[in-house]
């Protein structure tokens, strides 16, 4: 993929106080991001009172640093070191001119560059706590757009049950992914996730171009990546090129590699262990010292039980975990 030197713009009218998830000043004061900069990114905060649904949502959880977020990643793709996708992904600078294809049970199915995608939506910053499978935890500073908006553009029909999404399949750009790489543990290519149509319309549930006000980088999913903030972090799925809503329930890849340890649903849940280790408490980390990580109890989605417990009422989360 090229590099496109378009540039996303959103007027500065547009942008507003994002104080559901931080008092915006402070974030700008405190990293240093430069109002007009933001605003040239297409960074407009959400307006709490215009988002019903988040209002409740003041998250004070102390930022993770940027190197941390952008030097300790999950991405196969790459490596199954969290080091060396940072390295291996700093020529990987896709643009605007990347291509979804949005497929299946919808009225406007089609081949969409990103740039196509941003007309519809509006970029907004966001704050979540971010927790892996591994029993790790993160604070990001997204910059993304709901998924809501998305889908109420290419109007699903009333077969639409559940959403398929694809990370990009191309061997010379992902290591990873060469055949025979990680021997008889290699995962089953393209990366596959997916969510129930009634969790991609949730508020919460984000599209994501960014973090720390800048582009998303390679290692972190560009130039687009899914941000589901109270499941496990593999449920996240990088380089999006493929979404398609269907009427059945979409096979996803760690479920299809190891069906007893990964769930379709995948919900942060403290009082369900992975088979190898507790999933209880999580280790926090902030900086880039790797070192002092703090142990904190793990909570419930992750936290966001208030806007999501809604959407499992019913059903046996020790059975659909």
């Amino acid at each position: 993929m090229k590099k496109s030197t378009q540039q996303t713009r959103v007027a500065e009218s547009q942008v507003t106080p994002e104080s559901i998830f931080w008092n915006r000043r402070q974030f700008i004061q405190k990293f240093g991001l430069a109002t007009s900069y933001l605003g040239m990114m297409g960074i407009a905060p959400v307006n709490a009172e215009s988002n019903s649904g988040l209002s409740g949502l003041a998250l004070k959880d102390e930022l993770s640093s940027e190197y941390v977020i952008t030097h300790h990643n999950n991405f196969y793709e790459f490596s199954t070191d969290k080091k060396k996708p940072a390295e291996l992904a700093k020529n990987f600078t896709p643009g605007n001119d990347w291509r979804v294809a949005i497929e299946g049970e919808i009225e406007k199915p089609g081949e969409y560059t990103l740039e196509d995608i941003l007309k519809w939506v509006q970029l907004e910053e966001r704050i979540y706590r971010l927790r892996c499978v591994e029993a790790w935890s993160m604070v990001v500073p997204w910059t993304g757009f709901e998924l809501s908006t998305l889908i109420k553009h290419v109007k699903p029909t009333s077969k639409a049950k559940y959403i398929e999404f694809k990370t990009l399949h191309d061997p010379k750009v992902f290591p990873g992914q060469k055949r025979g790489l990680f021997g008889m543990h290699s995962l089953p290519w393209p990366y596959v996730e997916g969510l129930t149509i009634e969790e991609a319309m949730n508020p919460l549930t984000l599209m994501a171009t960014g973090v720390y006000g800048k582009n998303l980088p390679g290692q972190n999913g560009a130039p687009l990546r899914l941000v589901v903030p109270w499941k496990y972090g593999f449920k996240s799925i990088k380089s999006v090129v493929s979404i398609r809503f269907s009427e059945t329930q979409p096979v996803n890849t760690w479920n299809k590699r190891a069906r007893r340890e990964y769930g379709f649903y995948a919900n942060v849940n403290p009082n369900v262990d992975h088979p190898r280790w507790s999933q209880a408490t999580e280790r926090r980390i902030t900086d880039e010292s790797f070192f002092g990580v703090k142990k904190i109890p793990t909570q419930m989605f992750n936290g966001y039980a208030d806007q999501v417990a809604h959407l499992y009422k019913g059903l046996d989360l020790t059975r659909f975990y």
